[in-house]
C-alpha cells in the first residue's frame, strides 16, 4: 500500500498538498471526537459510580468547546440541587 501511494505521490507531486489536508483534517476530527468522548458532561463512561455527570457540574463549568455570547464565570444556578 505505501509502495503504490508513494508511486504515485513521485508521479504526481501535485497530491501531495492534498494528502497533507486530508490526513490533517483527519488528525483534528477525530481529536475533536476524543475530546467529545473524555470531556462532555453527556457521555457517562462509569455507571456504577456517577450515573448522571451532569447533575454534578457548577452553572459556571464552561463544557462547550466555543462560546461567542455567553460568560460562563458570571452565571448562577436557577434550580435546586438534588
Amino acid at each position: 500500500m505505501f509502495a503504490t501511494l508513494s508511486r504515485q505521490l513521485k508521479n504526481h507531486p501535485a497530491l501531495i498538498p492534498l494528502l497533507f489536508f486530508i490526513s490533517g483534517g483527519t488528525a483534528m476530527s477525530l481529536m475533536y471526537l476524543a475530546r467529545l468522548a473524555l470531556r462532555s458532561p453527556e457521555v457517562s463512561w462509569d455507571r456504577n459510580n456517577n450515573p448522571e455527570p451532569w447533575n454534578k457540574m457548577a452553572p459556571t463549568d464552561q463544557y462547550k468547546f466555543y462560546s461567542a455570547s455567553i460568560d460562563y464565570s458570571k452565571l448562577k444556578k436557577n434550580g435546586p440541587d438534588y
